[in-house]
């Protein structure tokens, strides 16, 4: 999407607005009520156990040989059951801009995570479009995968080791991570990484793990808080603050809504990598999904993917994350 696209898109940001608190930008976590005096200190992010702490949350399960044509899907196998139903069901956002966001023209649901669902669906149908979309909070991701409710989840979601123990992932299919986005003028004069914050306000949502972060990388930057990203825009574009802080692709949708934002080349200062979620007991449409994976690096698609949504914010090329295989149920 070009710049000039963007006084258009400024469209999904008022719809935004109107959602209110309901949020769904990103996967930052709120923290719990502060503890009583003597009482245990509390963390902003729930501890990711490991049983084996060395071990990589990434790790997924190896696809079995080349992906099967739809009319040849193993008999009884997870993937034959959705195709039998005659649609494959996924839980996305509608308010992540770039991901997944309803656009306003057509109405539909669209983004770099909903390419993933439609390479899910053409794999078992052949035909891209043979899925429905249940728009699901971030809180809901498990739930639902637990409940069976949805088939996967594409909903921008971290491979964590305490995930691991209530759901399965694929392997890693994009890998974000805490940037900042600055206005263009500060860009251009070299305010381009979390170094160069001295002085500059930066607004993060407030209880989340973004704004404990910037607090600790930036300790001389003055911090601004809002109820969610959706916020920190407002904020940014009322001249209230001249930087926000996010998974860099909260920060790609934030910058195409806003012509003065940018996104600097910058290297990340977390690690969110993102996996596709999938019922704990159906590992094989977890194997299935890895091999749509695979076929999107050996064919191109993930990358011109990558292109389309997220590639002109972001300002950096990228490419598809090695897959870490070698896990078994």
């Amino acid at each position: 999407m070009s710049r000039r696209a963007r006084p258009l898109a400024a469209l999904a940001v008022v719809a935004a607005l109107a959602l209110g608190a309901c949020g769904g930008y990103d996967e930052t976590v709120p923290k719990p009520p502060k503890p009583v005096a003597g009482g245990p200190v509390a963390s902003a992010t729930p501890p990711a156990t490991c049983p084996d702490p060395t071990a990589d949350p990434t790790r997924s399960y190896e696809p079995t040989g080349a992906l099967p044509a739809p009319e040849d899907l193993p008999p009884g196998s997870t993937m034959a059951a959705i195709r039998k139903r005659g649609r494959l069901i996924a839980g996305v956002s509608a308010d992540t801009y770039l991901l997944a966001s309803n656009n306003p023209f057509t109405g539909q649901i669209e983004g770099f995570d909903i390419d993933m669902v439609e390479r899910v669906a053409k794999a078992i149908f052949g035909d891209p479009k043979a899925y429905e979309l249940k728009v699901i909070t971030a809180g809901d991701r498990l739930k639902v995968l637990q409940e069976g409710t949805v088939d996967i989840v594409v909903r921008n979601m971290t491979i964590n080791c305490a995930r691991w123990q209530s759901i399965a992932f694929s392997a890693e299919y994009y890998r974000s991570g805490q940037k900042i986005l600055v206005r263009q003028d500060l860009a251009d004069k070299g305010v381009d990484s979390v170094a160069e914050l001295k002085g500059v306000s930066v607004c993060a949502p407030t209880g989340t793990s973004s704004l404990d972060n910037i607090r600790e990388q930036a300790p001389d930057a003055v911090i601004k808080e809002a109820a969610n990203h959706t916020g920190c825009l407002a904020l940014f574009q009322q001249g209230t603050v001249a930087a926000i802080t996010g998974d860099d692709t909260v920060l790609a949708g934030l910058a195409e809504q806003d012509p003065y934002a940018v996104v600097p080349p910058q290297e990340t200062f977390t690690d969110e990598p993102y996996g596709i979620g999938v019922n704990k007991e159906n590992d094989d449409l977890v194997r299935f999904v890895n091999g749509v994976l695979e076929r999107m690096r050996a064919d191109g698609s993930w990358q011109e993917s990558y292109a389309r949504w997220l590639q002109p914010a972001l300002n950096v090329p990228a490419t598809q994350p090695k897959p870490v295989y070698g896990r078994t149920p």
